[in-house]
């Protein structure tokens, strides 16, 4: 607990956006009501990482990899009851190797489908997003808010795929919740996407467009990899991450440059089609520099 000036205790908890991948899916795992898991922040353990990997150990994420501290989430009227609470954010990657996720776990971009543009720019945004976005730039009060709104919608949401940015999420999101095009925002009654409770879509947001960019400079992708695992398999890991397709050959191309990976002399086994090698994560390239990794080569 804290206090505010007037002396009344505001609750602090954590909300994790654990992060798995599954069949080429991203999956987060969820409390009640589709929810991240959240908790009551603990003061027994030294470092609030160590508290919060105990913490995921209870929730059912049994062997936290990479563990980031995103934001701390204060805005009034951020639960149901109306009163302030403080919610340490945090994203984190695990591997539970081959057995099926459980009914606990929830694709992500069931949340937020826009983001997903893998198979093209999803139907949503034509169909739903952007005339319900352009009916709200006519609203707007005056020309110069007018203006600003279409600055906005152009930006997360731009008629050239080209210029598409994934890691515009939280913009996108904040766009969609003040035009009130999300059930969150409480003025639409089928809003866009599978709601969440209170602020939790926003902080999957957050954790999306984080992830994101992370990917493109730190090996984080490894943590949500088996020990062995194909190029076709890190392609696709990549790519669910990101929402988009990228070129076969540029990836490997950069992959095989950035010396990311290493054989490990192992092929798969029991699939139909020509066996593909194996390749290993090179831990050695953290030792050799401080950051690794490139930008996406997008088809």
């Amino acid at each position: 607990m804290t206090r505010t000036a007037n002396n009344a205790a505001v609750p602090i908890e954590l909300n994790a956006v654990i992060v798995a991948v599954a069949d080429g899916e991203p999956y987060l795992l969820t409390g009640e009501g589709q929810g991240l898991p959240s908790g009551p922040f603990e003061s027994g353990h030294r470092t609030l990482e160590q508290g919060l990997r105990a913490w995921a150990r209870r929730k059912g994420a049994r062997n936290l990899g990479y563990v980031e501290q995103l934001y701390t989430f204060a805005d009034v009227g951020r639960t149901s009851a109306g009163c302030r609470s403080v919610s340490i954010g945090y994203l984190a990657l695990v591997h539970d190797g081959d057995e099926a996720l459980g009914t606990t776990w929830s694709p992500w971009y069931k949340h937020l489908p826009w983001e997903d543009h893998r198979d093209g720019k999803p139907r949503i945004i034509a169909q739903s997003i952007m005339p319900a976005l352009a009916a709200w730039k006519n609203k707007a009060s005056g020309a110069a808010e007018k203006r600003a709104r279409a600055e906005r919608i152009g930006i997360a949401f731009p008629s050239d795929v080209r210029q598409w940015n994934d890691e515009l999420v939280l913009q996108r999101y904040e766009l969609l919740w003040e035009a009130g095009l999300v059930a969150e925002a409480g003025r639409a009654k089928n809003g866009l996407g599978l709601p969440m409770p209170y602020d939790h879509r926003r902080i999957l947001a957050t954790a999306m467009a984080r992830l994101r960019a992370k990917i493109k400079y730190r090996p984080v992708v490894f943590e949500l990899l088996p020990p062995q695992f194909t190029l076709l398999q890190l392609q696709t890991t990549v790519e669910a991450l990101a929402g988009l397709r990228l070129h076969k050959q540029n990836f490997r191309r950069l992959v095989e440059t950035q010396r990311l990976v290493e054989e490990t002399g192992a092929v798969t086994r029991g699939a139909s089609g020509r066996p593909a090698k194996l390749f290993s994560f090179r831990r050695k390239v953290l030792q050799e520099r401080a950051a690794a990794g490139t930008k996406l080569p997008r088809s």
